[in-house]
């Protein structure tokens, strides 16, 4: 079922539901009150009746009859039975006595001295009257044929609305769903003509003033991520590629070399070390591109614990000194901590401490004197930590792409490295909800900081 076919018919039922609602109590409140309003003129007859054969002498039976057969308020099929104690008749409006009654009514009368039933079609009250020491019980019915035929007409008039009412809301409620949902199809529309090879284009979003130009604001920021995500693919594939062709070429360079014409064993040492040089290269690039396509691929499932910056920061440094003795790292705190969680932040320790091992290794690295200063410290959000070095620094327009896979700052190619570091530090950040910032001069040195939100 279509969205469109959903909504009119949910909203047909709505309104067909208030409209059956509003026919429903229409109708039994005018039939409560027709009913109502007949018994009181029956029972107003009742009594005028009973009234007029005993309290007025001059009205005998004949003339009371009389009297009823000819009043203006006369009711269709009207009789009106009086009876005494003994349940003997004493009066009737009809000559044929054609009210007929169970024994236990004239009971009931006079238990609950007033009664309000049905005879067939007719309508029927009783009523005891007590007066002058006398002890009557009166029944009056009739038909009310205005009032039934009053309801009759109001009951052919509501259903006739009511399907009128349901047969117009279907088809508005199809029309108007069908407007409202125009926009939709639109973006359908437009949706289907973009593919692979025209990321750019971008949805129309309106004026964005309702959810339908909303979801076209956010579908255009799904196909900015997405755009992008395809531009670091290539800009991948494409460094990647340039990586591995260099020392490649190298390696048949040097081989073509050694079976060109017979070499002494010096030569041959010397090709084999170059062959050795490069096959090492190869082997660090593809590490890197295997650590950054698993680090990408597992940060989805790490698992987050609470864990020490400065044990972090511990960590990564005696790995960092271990494979380089000659760097140095001094450290301090900001503000000695106070307590065991002054320092905590909810994280995975093995990738914080990827993060901090590559931020001292390329302060080091790049530091003419391969030292790097780290502070730790904290605020009422985040602990961070931040390391400082005196290397040769960054350019404003540098800072902006040192955290794309493979870029290297033209200053920072006659150092070893691929450029892929900083860009599995910052990736590494994104589920720790945390960041990392720089701060850096050209010649002067850089400093990066490494925030977290504290546990």
């Amino acid at each position: 079922m279509t969205i469109r076919n959903r909504i009119s018919g949910q909203f047909t039922l709505i309104v067909a539901s208030i409209l059956i609602g509003f026919s429903l109590l229409i109708y039994l409140v005018s039939a409560t009150y027709r009913r109502e309003e007949f018994y009181e003129r029956l029972k107003s007859k009742a009594r005028t009746t009973v009234r007029f054969l005993v309290e007025v002498n001059e009205v005998d039976q004949d003339l009371l009859r009389i009297i009823d057969r000819n009043t203006l308020t006369a009711m269709i099929d009207e009789k009106v039975l009086i009876l005494d104690d003994n349940n003997k008749l004493v009066y009737s409006s009809v000559d044929d006595y054609p009210v007929r009654y169970k024994p236990d009514l004239l009971d009931a009368v006079r238990r609950e001295r007033e009664i309000e039933t049905t005879n067939g079609d007719n309508e029927l009250v009783g009523i005891l009257y007590e007066a002058n020491g006398k002890r009557l019980v009166v029944l009056a019915s009739a038909y009310d044929r205005f009032g039934q035929s009053k309801l009759e007409n109001l009951y052919l008039t509501l259903v006739w609305g009511l399907l009128g009412g349901i047969g117009l809301t279907i088809g508005l409620g199809f029309f108007f769903a069908g407007q409202s949902l125009q926009p939709i199809g639109h973006i359908n529309r437009q949706v289907q003509t973009i593919t692979a090879r025209n990321l750019r284009q971008r949805l129309d979003e309106g004026p964005r003033q309702d959810e339908i130009d909303q979801l076209a604001v956010n579908f255009n920021a799904v196909l900015q991520r997405l755009e992008q995500a395809f531009e670091q693919q290539r800009s991948f594939v494409s460094h990647a590629s340039h990586e591995l062709r260099t020392p490649l070429a190298a390696l048949k360079s040097e081989i073509q070399l050694g079976l060109r014409r017979p070499l002494s064993a010096e030569r041959h040492t010397e090709i084999l070390q170059n062959l050795l040089s490069d096959t090492d290269r190869l082997i660090a690039l593809s590490n890197s591109l295997l650590l950054l396509a698993r680090t990408l691929e597992n940060l989805e499932a790490v698992t987050m614990t609470s864990v020490r910056l400065d044990d972090v920061f511990f960590a990564a440094q005696e790995e960092l000194l271990t494979a380089h003795p000659r760097y140095a790292v001094s450290f301090q705190y900001d503000q000695v901590p106070e307590t065991e969680t002054d320092m905590v932040a909810l994280g995975n320790e093995s990738l914080l401490v990827r993060v901090v091992l590559n931020l001292l290794d390329n302060a080091c690295k790049y530091a003419a004197d391969q030292r790097a200063s780290v502070r730790i410290g904290k605020n009422a959000q985040q602990v961070w930590l931040s390391v400082t070095d005196a290397g040769i620094g960054l350019s404003t327009d540098e800072q902006k792409h040192i955290f794309e896979p493979f870029y290297r700052a033209p200053g920072a190619i006659k150092f070893g490295g691929f450029g892929i570091g900083l860009a599995v530090c910052q990736r590494i950040m994104e589920p720790h909800r945390g960041r990392i910032s720089v701060e850096s001069e050209p010649g002067i040195g850089s400093t990066f900081t490494m925030l977290l939100p504290r546990s």
